[in-house]
């Protein structure tokens, strides 16, 4: 396979992501003693740093493989929004599909990372979902978007944070569906059962066995190959990734006659933090995806993708060119 070429290609896609953008704030600091307060280290900040977290990560992978991001969501009109927004434009992002809200505050993840390791998070947000006029508007945003731009895949990015409705994700498949655009989906447990007819979804072992209600010890074929089947009957899935950690990860696809099922061992690594890995894999899945690539080609590269930025401390996007020369070594 001409991995150089796909590679290449990457740069010629616009994805279209949906779902709930936040700040990843950072206090990066030293730890060399207890508090006298309470048994707990103290930390004296030396640096504070604020990134483009939840789908914005999704966004920034999709840009850190070349292809175009589109972000649609909704912030709060507030400080952090102003934060959010200057971080779409330092990265050459458009805000167009950005709505501002004075109902609800821009979410912000901050982590105290003392001695180069994560010792506190502290979380600012609303969980509740897009009012009536919110969600209205959301809807008219991503329909414009379908419809007048060529979008080549869309991205649910899911954190449970109130954006993406059961009405929001039923409308985008169904716009989707009529302009032939795959859809994919890293959900979170509240809008599970609401991803009805799209062509990927991404669930970890742990939002799998959440979301169907199943228990099972160690993730085997057999019982990722029972679990795939139960997901795909009741909602209508093509293609079932399921990231499994240190197991690796799992692609069920049911695209073709003769269903075909791929476990893929983890890649032995020196993991440093894991936060962010499963926004790397469905921005590579998906741009994957895009591209018309073969399910075992994208679990692949994908795998090869997560385990990566698991390198790294911190959220960080994929490194381009690491990740084509790990490919290309396989």
């Amino acid at each position: 396979m001409d991995y150089k070429a796909i590679f290449d290609k990457f740069n010629e896609l616009n994805i279209l992501i949906i779902g709930d953008v936040m700040i990843d704030s950072y206090q990066w600091g030293k730890v060399d003693r207890i508090s006298p307060e309470a048994p707990v280290p103290i930390c004296t900040v030396q640096k504070t740093e604020h990134r483009l977290g939840g789908a914005g990560n999704v966004a920034l992978n999709i840009a850190a493989m070349g292809a175009t991001p589109i972000l649609c969501s909704v912030i709060g009109k507030d400080d952090n929004g102003k934060i959010l927004l200057n971080l779409l434009k330092e990265h050459n992002m458009t805000n167009e599909g950005i709505l501002l809200s004075n109902k609800r505050p821009t979410t912000i993840k901050t982590r105290i990372i003392g001695n180069n390791a994560q010792m506190l998070r502290i979380d600012k947000e609303t969980t509740e979902n897009l009012d009536s006029d919110e969600e209205s508007m959301l809807l008219k945003a991503i329909a414009d978007m379908i419809e007048n731009k060529e979008i080549h895949a869309i991205i649910f990015q899911d954190y449970d944070k109130g954006v993406i409705t059961d009405k929001i994700i039923k409308q985008t498949v169904k716009l989707a569906k009529a302009k032939g655009i795959p859809t994919t989906v890293d959900p979170k447990h509240r809008n599970f059962s609401s991803y009805k007819g799209v062509t990927m979804f991404k669930p970890n072992l742990k939002e799998l066995k959440e979301g169907l209600k199943i228990e099972f010890d160690l993730p085997t074929k057999d019982n990722l190959t029972d679990a795939a089947l139960l997901l795909h009957a009741k909602q209508d899935i093509q293609k079932i990734f399921i990231t499994l950690s240190e197991y690796g990860i799992f692609m069920a696809d049911y695209s073709h006659n003769e269903a075909k099922m791929d476990l893929m061992p983890a890649y032995l690594r020196k993991i440093a933090d894991v936060s962010g890995a499963g926004d790397t894999v469905i921005s590579v899945a998906t741009l994957c995806l895009a591209l018309g690539m073969s399910s075992t080609d994208i679990a692949k590269i994908s795998n090869l993708a997560g385990g990566l930025v698991c390198e790294n401390v911190g959220v960080v996007p994929i490194n381009k060119d690491k990740l084509y020369k790990e490919v290309i070594a396989q």
